[in-house]
């Protein structure tokens, strides 16, 4: 836990934090003997930009996992507004026609319900995944880790590894470093450019929009959307890196409020690796232990494969996604040393602290928020689920005519209008009958027999009419039945009916 004794295991003097000031005041404060030689102030800067972190690649199991996780996530989201079903894209949003599809389904405005479920669904599962085991969504899913991580890959094949890249940014401008850094950002820019046209296509018919592109010919939302997004990619992903995750992102600032002491995070063990020091790689544990040394040999590596630029034997910070590069590279170091692997590892702070096997620590997962966090979330998966499952094929809106609320027609008749709005959710045209009941010689006198496009939707006038005596004066419930022929369901829905004095 950030702040915790456990997350700060070497002590350290108290240090008193002054703001720093402009060269010319410091030296004049320094000359007029207000420097108080004092080792406890450490100036530090209100205004101090950050300096670039040259994050080190690293190979090892969880670096497997994440650049998986990289595959799956920009598979799917690439790949799969290209899929077709039912002659029509599988997975589109189109706000023009105010339709959503889902593969199988079609969604209406109507159904913002289940758009709602699912954000909860969203928002619970991050909950429990973080009591659980700490940022795995920011260390593996989250999109600003998966496309740093490509955009890095990319720096990587074109500027160098770490060493490269620096001598890169401090030499001079000349012929070899324009092209290099030009041959970067035109990589950056068109995956960019490719990730907005993909977002868009969501909402915008793919292939069409494919064309519109190489036509130059779309429209002003269209260009816009395509470059805002790509312009985020590129600037999120390419420049600003870390930046995003330490000030922009609220989810590192509340993750303390879901962490707990039996949370699974990236732990460095400082009962084992402390003290810090070099030593030869032929020194036996007895030999570095006699000198007050522990297993960590203060290489620096796992500082310099993060691509935070934090130091994880500080303990836990805000600033760490669980990206899990430091196990990785800590491990590496490890076998070439020829000791133990885990200094650096999954555990909790009470597994630390009681020195607790992985078997007790998977035994506290169960402990009340997660178990509260997973009823709630099944209670809600279920509910969504099912209600999907018996949702009905087609929906019925019933509107009262504006223009009156009753009038008198032939042989005094009494007569109410109405605009019904049918929307068939299927992928094969419909027909619907329609009655009406709970008013005593109430019939339909207009058309009673609609047909509706696959998944489309249709307004149209129904008139109903009651005998003069058929009831008092006032307003009475009236139901309209709607049944889909070839057996799709019917649908009730109320109204009224007015009868005037």
């Amino acid at each position: 836990m950030p702040g915790s004794p456990d997350s700060q295991p070497v002590a350290r003097k108290a240090a008193k934090v002054i703001p720093i000031l402009p060269a010319k005041v410091a030296s004049s404060h320094a000359a007029d003997g207000n420097a108080t030689g004092d080792d406890s102030n450490v100036v530090a800067s209100l205004y101090q930009a950050d300096k670039k972190i040259y994050a080190r690649s690293v190979s090892g199991l969880f670096s497997h996992w994440r650049w998986s996780m990289v595959w799956i996530t920009q598979l799917v989201f690439y790949g799969l507004p290209w899929l077709s079903i039912h002659d029509r894209q599988a997975m589109l949003f189109d706000l023009a026609s105010r339709r959503f599809y889902i593969f199988n389904l079609v969604l209406y405005p109507q159904d913002l319900i289940y758009l709602t479920g699912l954000l909860i669904i969203s928002a619970l599962s991050l909950f429990l995944f973080t009591a659980v085991a700490g940022r795995l969504w920011c260390g593996y899913a989250c999109p600003q880790t998966v496309y740093t991580e490509i955009f890095m890959w990319v720096e990587r094949k074109i500027e160098g590894d770490r060493a490269a890249r620096m001598r890169l940014d401090n030499s001079a401008m000349g012929a070899n470093k324009l092209a290099r850094k030009g041959a970067k950002h035109a990589v950056w820019i068109a995956i960019g450019l490719w990730t907005g046209f993909t977002f868009v296509g969501y909402f915008s018919p793919i292939r069409e929009l494919a064309l519109e592109v190489s036509r130059l010919s779309l429209g002003p939302w269209e260009w816009f959307w395509i470059l805002f997004y790509g312009f985020a990619t590129y600037g999120n992903a390419g420049w600003m890196r870390e930046q995003v995750c330490k000030y922009m992102c609220p989810y590192a600032r509340f993750q303390s409020a879901m962490f707990d002491r039996d949370t699974l995070i990236v732990t460095y063990d400082a009962a084992r690796g402390e003290g810090r020091g070099v030593r030869p790689r032929s020194d036996t544990p007895a030999d570095y232990q006699a000198k007050g040394l522990g297993d960590c040999i203060d290489c620096g590596l796992c500082v310099q494969v993060c691509p935070t630029g934090i130091d994880i034997r500080n303990g836990l910070q805000y600033e760490c996604i669980s990206c899990s590069a430091c196990i990785d590279v800590c491990d590496t170091v490890m076998d070439k040393m020829h000791y133990p692997r885990g200094l650096i590892r999954y555990s909790t702070p009470n597994g630390i602290r009681l020195k607790l096997s992985s078997a007790a620590m998977v035994r506290r997962v169960l402990r009340p928020r997660v178990l509260i966090y997973t009823a709630v979330l099944l209670t809600i998966s279920v509910s969504l689920l099912g209600s999907l499952i018996t949702r009905a094929p087609f929906k019925v809106d019933v509107v009262r005519d504006r223009g009156s609320l009753a009038r008198v027609v032939g042989q005094g008749q009494i007569e109410n209008v109405y605009r019904l709005q049918l929307m068939n959710a299927t992928e094969v045209p419909q027909q619907y009958q329609l009655r009406v009941s709970g008013l005593d010689g109430a019939q339909i006198v207009s058309e009673a027999s609609v047909t509706v496009e696959p998944a489309g939707s249709r307004w149209f006038p129904v008139r109903v009419q009651t005998p003069p005596d058929a009831a008092a004066p006032g307003s009475h419930a009236l139901t309209f039945l709607i049944k889909a022929e070839g057996g799709q369901g019917e649908r009730a829905e109320k109204s009224v009916f007015f009868v005037p004095r």
